[in-house]
């Protein structure tokens, strides 16, 4: 809905408030990157594999956290519960950063995750609450820009923050940057949601939500593909600091590797754009599963083939890229179809493709990344099977006007 009657920021202030705020979640995990081995060596010296966990924890956190904030600002309103987020981000943030078990680092990920879920999701409600349509679309574009080149730049700057400073100073940095936008927000953003527009909390509600998409054929397996596709990006994404590092000794120049590489697959949205309306939205996703198994297998082909080192080190870096390039270029589309008839609970609906694919992405990627065995062939097996069983249940899909 529209508040035409809530004040508004000047809108470039605006979109800067709400990208810093979206850019939470991307800082969060790709900052740590490159502590991983630090963080293994001094909390989990005897399985350093078990360092990977960190990723994980933090999206197992934030994909629970996600079910819940959405109709929880339906209730409450909007500034409330991206604040108490940010609180519990900040507070969780302070734990890690005086952990001195793994243990207690993973338990402090895991609610940093249902911390970040507030203002990741409540911040996409708050947008639409304030604009619609075109104008909508404008905002959430220069919002994406910024936080598209957030991974290009968090690697880098948590290499130097452990550099310089060791790698409890990347929840320093956590904190600080989280306290800026919670106090930016506090004191400058107006509440969108006024207290006529608010619905009353309804566990039962969700309920429904949830069942009415299981029965659904199209949106159930949206949801199964799309938990298929993330695990297959956070498998990767939990390994690919230690093939960096330990399989091509390339972990002093990891970040600048990762940068460039979540630089050049920040264009797979302008590519969906420019093809979708042509090719439909089914005929990409089953192109890209397509493409990314033959991607993949070729990977695992000069892997067990080659000990040419820049050879096996580019099919590598290719198949990295390949991975963030398909997601970009399925997960809008699969959300799309996913929402296509659930436009009567569209927000509870929202809220569950993205907790339910968080969640069950988290328990297919942690079994996959933990087999890592100095090479990128456990998480390229993995990644074999899930695309060749995504590209299956594509073929399942339906949308009205495609056959």
């Amino acid at each position: 809905m529209t508040t035409p009657t809530v004040k508004r920021l000047p809108q470039a202030e605006f979109i800067a408030l709400m990208a810093m705020v979206a850019a939470t979640v991307a800082f969060s995990i790709d900052a740590m990157l490159p502590a991983l081995p630090q963080i293994g060596a001094a909390l989990s010296p005897d399985d350093l594999n078990r360092a990977q966990l960190i990723v994980t924890t933090f999206m197992l956190g934030m994909g629970v956290g996600t079910f819940f904030t959405g109709p929880l600002s339906d209730a409450f309103g909007r500034k409330p519960v991206m604040i108490g987020g940010a609180v519990i981000y900040i507070l969780a943030c302070v734990v890690a950063w005086q952990a001195q078990t793994l243990e207690v680092m993973l338990a402090a990920r895991v609610v940093q995750g249902l911390g970040a879920a507030g203002p990741r999701v409540v911040a996409m409600a708050l947008i639409r609450d304030l604009y619609s349509g075109p104008d909508m679309a404008r905002i959430l574009s220069f919002v994406m820009i910024v936080f598209a080149l957030v991974p290009a730049l968090a690697p880098t700057l948590g290499h130097y923050i452990v550099l310089f400073a060791g790698w409890e100073a990347i929840f320093v940095a956590f904190i600080v940057f989280s306290l800026a936008t919670t106090i930016w927000l506090l004191v400058r953003q107006p509440e969108t949601l006024t207290p006529e527009n608010r619905r009353a909390l309804s566990f039962a509600a969700l309920g429904h939500a949830v069942a009415e998409m299981f029965r659904h054929p199209t949106a159930r397996l949206s949801i199964l593909i799309q938990t298929l596709t993330f695990g297959m990006l956070l498998s990767m994404l939990s390994s690919t600091q230690q093939v960096f590092d330990q399989t091509f000794g390339q972990g002093d120049v990891f970040h600048l590797w990762f940068g460039g590489i979540a630089i050049v697959a920040a264009s797979s949205g302008f590519v969906n754009a420019r093809l979708v309306v042509r090719l439909g939205m089914r005929a990409m996703i089953k192109a890209m599963y397509t493409a990314q198994i033959v991607i993949t297998t070729v990977m695992i082909a000069v892997t067990l083939a080659t000990d040419i080192y820049w050879l096996a080190f580019g099919a590598y870096v290719f198949w990295v890229l390949s991975n963030f390039f398909q997601a970009g270029l399925t997960i809008g589309n699969l959300n799309a179809l996913g929402m296509e008839e659930m436009g009567h609970i569209a927000g509870l609906a929202a809220s569950v493709i993205a907790s339910v694919s968080t969640v069950g992405a988290v328990l297919i990627a942690v079994p996959i990344a933990l087999q890592f065995d100095g090479t990128p062939l456990p998480m390229a097996v993995g990644t074999l099977i899930l695309a060749a069983l995504s590209l299956w249940l594509t073929t399942m899909l339906k949308r009205p006007g495609e056959v």
